[in-house]
Order: structure tokens, then C-alpha cells, then sequence
């Protein structure tokens, strides 16, 4: 590991992508990167009978580029996926775009979510196991607080068919990914301080 990497890697409020050598660079192929990684993970797409918002990777990957970016990046990231995705570029789930799907909400949420859970892990929220189990449960935990009034609101549903439909279906698979985080982000600082 070279001494500016273990420098980043030993600094508190340092997060994972702080690990390669700084400069605007850097932070833009980042923040490109973050939402293309965003948009990938959207294709991962399984509709969800009874639901018209499917199961996808977005959730994950909007919660991984957060935490490994950082809060200003993060939100950058996230910002891009979801302005890109409006103006027309196919990346939101099973390659639609526009503000138009009831779906949009989550979205939005996971621009709010990426940022808190980027400033959660420059305080060292992604280091340990259990932080991260934390961190992440509060990432989604934010997403549905956007996702499922606007799901509600779009598609002129109550508030308990919004909840049935838009958050019951989906909790076993957010536990998935949340105990996927929580293993990946920590081995990834163990490797780096063994290094």
C-alpha cells in the first residue's frame, strides 16, 4: 500500500474511494461512475405481483455508492442517475426513463439515503459489522419514507395499499442486501488495513 494510501486509509472521515489518489479527476469518474453503477444495478429487475414497483438492484447500489463515495459524491452520483433518467438516458428500472412512473419517489429517496449514509461512513459506519447493518436498514428505512407516500400519492392509493404494495414485499430481499453490506464494506477496510 503506498504511504498516500494509508494515510487516507488511517485519516478519521476518510471513506473508501478516498483511497485513490485525489484530484477532480478522480471525483468525477466517481460520481459518473456511481450512477452508471446505479442505472446497471436497475436492470436487475423482478416484478413484484400485485405491486407496479418491481425488485432491483438500484437500492443496493444507490446504499454502496453512499457509503463507499461518501456524502457530497454520493448525492452527486445519485443526483446524475436521477436527472440523466428524467431527461431521457434508459437506466431507471427495466430501462425506462422519466419522472412519469409512480416508482419515481424511491428514486428520489435514494438521493437522500446515498448522502446520510455517505456522511454515516466518513464517521466510520462502514468499518464495523453491526454499524453497517445499521447504516444500511437507516438507508433504506429513508428511501421507503419518500418511496411510499409518493407511490401512494402517484398512483392514488391509500396509505395501507401503498405500504402492502410499495414496502411488505420487499423487506425479505432489504435484509439480503443489508447483511450483503454489512460483510462486503468491512472486509473491504480489513483488506485495506492489512495492506
Amino acid at each position: 500500500m503506498s504511504t498516500a494510501t494509508a494515510t487516507a486509509a488511517a485519516r478519521p472521515g476518510a471513506v473508501l474511494a478516498d483511497l485513490l489518489p485525489a484530484s477532480r479527476v478522480r471525483d468525477v469518474a466517481l460520481v459518473v461512475g456511481g450512477a452508471a453503477l446505479t442505472g446497471l444495478a436497475a436492470q436487475i429487475s423482478v416484478p413484484v405481483p400485485g405491486s407496479p414497483v418491481p425488485v432491483t438492484g438500484q437500492t443496493f447500489a444507490a446504499l454502496l455508492v453512499g457509503t463507499s463515495l461518501g456524502a457530497g459524491r454520493g448525492f452527486l452520483s445519485l443526483a446524475l442517475y436521477a436527472i440523466a433518467g428524467v431527461v431521457g438516458v434508459p437506466w431507471f428500472a427495466s430501462g425506462t426513463s422519466g419522472a412519469g412512473a409512480v416508482s419515481f419517489g424511491y428514486i428520489l429517496g435514494m438521493i437522500l439515503a446515498s448522502t446520510v449514509v455517505g456522511a454515516l461512513a466518513r464517521r466510520g459506519a462502514d468499518r464495523s459489522v453491526l454499524r453497517m447493518a445499521g447504516t444500511m436498514l437507516l438507508g433504506e428505512a429513508i428511501i421507503y419514507a419518500v418511496g411510499v407516500p409518493y407511490l401512494a400519492y402517484a398512483a392514488d392509493m391509500s396509505t395501507s395499499l401503498a405500504v402492502a404494495s410499495g414496502f411488505t414485499p420487499f423487506l425479505i430481499g432489504d435484509a439480503l442486501k443489508a447483511v450483503l453490506a454489512m460483510g462486503l464494506l468491512p472486509a473491504a477496510w480489513k483488506f485495506v488495513d492489512k495492506r
